[in-house]
Order: C-alpha cells, then structure tokens, then sequence
C-alpha cells in the first residue's frame, strides 16, 4: 500500500480520479508499437477473452468506447422511431443520448424515495409499471460501481411479457420475446449481483474504460453478452465486432492473416460505425486487468476506511457497498450530505479544493441539462434524483491514495463543514 508523498506543512495535492498507468502498461504498450500492428489484431482478442473469463460471460467484444458499443447494441436490437428505452434519470447523458441518436424515447425514471433507496439505482418496483408494448430496452445504471439485481431483473421482464405479450418488431426482438436488459455497468466492472460477477447476469452488460475508470485504455469499452437461448452468443459476438467496423464482413488482422488469392476481398453486410479498439488499447486493458484484483482489494481498504471515519463522525450518508449477495467495484465514492449541510456543498467542494483536494459530484440529473429540458424532460418528475445531486460529494479514491490521503480528505470534510456552519452561526 502506498504512504502519503506529503512533506510536513506542504501536503501533496490529492487528485480526484488520476489515471494509473505503471511500467508494466507502458512496456506493453512499446511492445505493441515496435510490433508493427497498431489497430485492431491479436492484442484485442487477447483481451476480449481474458475479460469474458473475468466476468464469466460467454463472449466479450471489445469497442472504441462505452458510448459506441452502446450504440452497436441498439441498432443490433432494432431500436429505433417510435420504441422507448427506460433508464434512470440521475445517470450521465451518455446513458440517454446514445437512444436518441437512434430515434427512440428515453423514459426517466426518478430515483426511489430515501426510504426505500438502493445506492443511487433505480428499483425494479419503479420500472415495471412504465412497461408496455412501446419499450424495447431496460437500462438499469450502476451508480458508482454498486450493481443492479439484473439476474432478478431478467426473470421478472420474462414474466411481463408472458403476461402482457411483448411485440418484436424486428428479429432480434422476436428472438428474445421481452425487452433487452442492457446493463450500464461503466462504474461496475468487478461487482458482484447475486453472486455472479457483473457482466454475466444481464443480457448484455456494457463496461468502460474511460481515463477516469478503474480500468482504463485512455478511452475504450466492453460488452459482456449473456443473452439466453435461441441465441449463439459466438454469433452475436462476430455481428457486433463486425458493426463496430463499419459493417465489413472482414478486419484488417482477418484480410492480413487469410492465405490464398483475394484475401483483401471483403463485403459490407450492414451500414455500422468506426467505433473498434485498438491493440495499444487493448495492451493497456491486459496489464491493468491482470493486477485487478489486487487493485479492487486496494480500493476496498480506502473504502473501508472511509466507512470507518465517516461512520464515527455522522456528517454524511455513506455509499451502499455490499449486501444482498451483491459487491460493489468502489469506482466512485459518493456521499451524501445530512440535510441540514447540504446548503454547503458547493462551498465545501471550494473549500476542499483550497486545500489541495479535488472532489467531483456524479450526476446532474438528465433534466437539469439543456439538451434534455428542451426535449421535454421535466425537474418535477425526478425531485428525488434532483435531492440526491444536490446532496451528493463524490471524494477521491484511487490507486495513488494512502490511508493517510483518506483521513486527510476526512479531516479537511469536517474542519470545513465545522467552519462553513460557525460562519453562518456567528
């Protein structure tokens, strides 16, 4: 575990989410450009198949982005004019705008009232009611890196569309007979959800591996596929790798590595996008996952020890971590203001960042952006998700803190909070 680099009287600035690249990811990436195979080759498939036996799901492919691969998905599933995708309200925008980049409506979901919250997630007692035969997706968001209860949530979409029918208007959707359980599990990857790892209880469950990430390759993202029978998920795999490159029927390693006449013939068998990763990516992702484990159990001991201070001072509502034979991945460590401090928030992020301590608040809820209010997303149908944002402090965890970095955040959080109130008092 690393110690403070902190000097007496000039502590170390504490970064929010810096990225941690070791010798080891940059001796891999060298390797990758001395190669001479720069895009999309054996380092990718490498990849994709040490990830589908991290997460336990048949098949992985991996894209450019979380953003494109969501998109490849929907388009695969025939989402389009007319359809509607549910998904939380208090998510990033990329979650939505991916669905209306195809035409389809997002349907906001509020979060659950205090009482009956589950980390910052939507409940399946919020989404079955907003089912009819116009929705075609459920996209439950893992706030944080705590996990929806997608095996539960796969069972109970079986049951809706036996009783109430479901109306597949393209294969795919005919083929599954319900709506897709497309899981944004961005913030998960390592979770567990009863008892499986994330990425092996929803139908397809989509990583990424943005900068900021636990695991990351500058940008890029995954997508876990355990759609149940009829489908060959091998099959499904080879479409999405296909739809992520334009559609062609062959890559670049497929052209280069075919023996015989006319091995750079291709076709083009469906109008995709340029959205794949690369081998530099991916060089990146192997190392960084092969000493994931150790950095889950790393980020779980700040995280543990943020419990323990925070819990002592009763300031804040802590993240739901564990329970319910579920496990969070401890990507974002979210707190929530006590109400009666929760007029200081922005002045305690000042406060803190006076202090060398950079904090983030994860999310401005889908209607409180513009793109979203003028499309008709309205503040009085998420005033639960609007009270979470408002309360919400995302303070830093990551591989470059020490024990001593997480009880200096939490000295500085209450010697602000201590001052912010005496000022308002006096």
């Amino acid at each position: 575990m690393p110690t403070s680099n902190a000097t007496p009287g000039h502590p170390s600035p504490i970064g929010f989410a810096p990225p941690f690249i070791d010798e080891a990811a940059i001796a891999a990436v060298e390797r990758v450009l001395r190669s001479g195979w720069i895009t999309t080759g054996p380092e990718t498939a490498a990849f994709e198949q040490e990830l589908a036996q991290f997460v336990g799901a048949p098949h992985v492919v991996c894209g450019g982005s979380w953003t494109g691969l969501a998109g490849v998905v929907l388009d695969w599933f025939g989402v389009g004019p007319g359809d509607e995708v549910i998904l939380p309200a208090y998510t990033y925008c990329a979650t939505a705008n991916v669905v209306l980049h195809r035409g389809a409506k997002p349907v906001l979901v509020d979060l659950p009232s205090k009482a009956d919250r589950d980390g910052l997630n939507i409940t399946w007692d919020q989404v079955a009611p907003l089912l009819n035969h116009r929705t075609k997706v459920v996209m439950p968001v893992d706030i944080g890196g705590w996990p929806v209860q997608c095996g539960e949530w796969a069972t109970r979409l079986s049951e809706w569309a036996s009783n109430h029918g479901f109306e597949g208007d393209h294969p795919m959707q005919a083929a599954l007979g319900r709506p897709l359980l497309l899981s944004d599990a961005a913030h998960s990857l390592g979770g567990t959800t009863g008892g499986q790892p994330v990425g092996a209880a929803a139908d397809i469950s989509i990583f990424s591996f943005h900068a900021v990430k636990n695991i990351t390759t500058a940008e890029g993202g995954a997508a876990a596929l355990a759609l149940p029978p009829p489908f060959d998920n091998a099959e499904v795999y080879r479409t999405l790798r296909s739809h992520c490159l334009h559609g062609q029927s062959k890559d670049a390693a497929a052209k280069f590595n075919s023996k015989g006449k006319g091995n750079w013939r291709y076709d083009v068998t469906h109008p995709g996008f340029k959205c794949n990763m690369t081998d530099i990516q991916a060089a990146m992702g192997r190392v960084a996952l092969e000493r994931y484990p150790a950095d889950l159990a790393y980020r779980a001991q700040l995280a543990d020890r943020y419990d323990e201070r925070l819990t002592a001072l009763g300031l804040v509502e802590l993240p739901k971590r564990s329970g319910a034979m579920r496990k969070t991945a401890d990507h974002l460590y979210i707190v929530q203001l006590k109400e009666g401090f929760v007029p200081y928030r922005d002045a305690l992020i000042e406060a803190l960042s006076a202090q060398d301590i950079a904090t983030n608040v994860h999310f401005p809820p889908l209607p409180l952006l513009t793109a979203y209010a003028e499309r008709g997303a309205k503040r009085d149908n998420c005033p639960e998700a609007i009270a979470a944002f408002d309360a919400a402090i995302s303070l830093p965890i990551h591989r470059h803190m020490s024990i001593e970095d997480v009880d200096r955040v939490v000295d500085a959080l209450t010697t602000s909070i201590e001052a912010l109130t005496n000022q308002d008092a006096s």
